[in-house]
């Protein structure tokens, strides 16, 4: 593990954290055009899911964009300065965060199913087919978002293990 090693994990959780943010404008914006524009009971449906999950991306977003230079700071000072916290408070931080994308993955799955199934369940220009379709656009949005994040995040772990592994074995 190098200092680099940080910049490139933070940094690249930093860019990402932007396509949380567009997605969360996007949804936003087409809720908003759905709801006021086209006033059909789909689209009526569709808003909800669109405002909620869009909101949800944007302060998500913004706060991992935000965080993330203190990120590089904190990390980077504890791999020159003080290694051991990397074993006390970094990892066991990666290891929640680990967990919490298992969590994500699986609730985002479960939104993505009962929004197809609210779709195909209800009348195509339903309230409730509106509210399927845009529950099942936002949570797969959001998987495959969080897949690259989960990916970056055990890749990031599994070089702090190694590098913890042969600092405090040397």
């Amino acid at each position: 593990m190098t200092e680099s090693d940080i910049i490139k994990y933070f940094t690249a959780e930093k860019n990402e954290s932007l396509i949380f943010v567009a997605l969360g404008m996007v949804a936003i914006s087409l809720a908003f055009y759905g709801m006021f524009s086209l006033r059909t009971d789909f689209f009526r449906g569709m808003f909800y899911p669109l405002i909620l999950i869009g909101l949800i991306q944007l302060v998500v977003g913004g706060s991992v964009y935000l965080r993330s230079p203190k990120d590089i700071e904190r990390v980077s000072a504890q791999f020159n300065n003080d290694p051991e916290k990397l074993e006390t408070e970094e990892m066991p931080r990666m290891i929640v965060v680990n967990k919490n994308f298992m969590i994500y993955r699986y609730t985002e799955i479960a939104l993505a199913l009962v929004g197809v199934f609210f779709f195909l369940s209800f009348n195509k220009e339903s309230f409730y087919s509106g509210l399927g379709i845009g529950l099942a656009t936002q949570a797969i949005a959001m998987l495959c978002a969080d897949y690259f994040a989960e990916q970056r995040a055990r890749e990031y772990t599994e070089i702090l293990k190694f590098f913890l592994h042969l600092k405090f074995t040397a």
